[in-house]
């Protein structure tokens, strides 16, 4: 069994890998809430942006250089 951050990490992974590849990417003004997604956690589960808000405020972060080999 994973836990809850494992699944928000590979959640995260997949929103980051989404967002490097879309055709066209609207950025969001400071303040402005994301958009609600669902993407399958690294249990191949689907886990929507607003079940993990609703327990309440979540950080994104991410490591691009970590992909890179630099």
């Amino acid at each position: 069994m994973r836990s809850q951050g494992s699944i928000v990490t590979g959640l995260l992974a997949g929103v980051l890998a989404s967002l490097l590849f879309a055709a066209a990417v609207s950025a969001l003004e400071v303040g402005q809430k994301a958009p609600d997604f669902t993407l399958n956690g690294t249990d191949g589960k689907p886990v929507a942006l607003s079940d993990l808000t609703a327990k309440g405020p979540i950080v994104l972060y991410t490591f691009i250089a970590a992909f890179t080999g630099t």
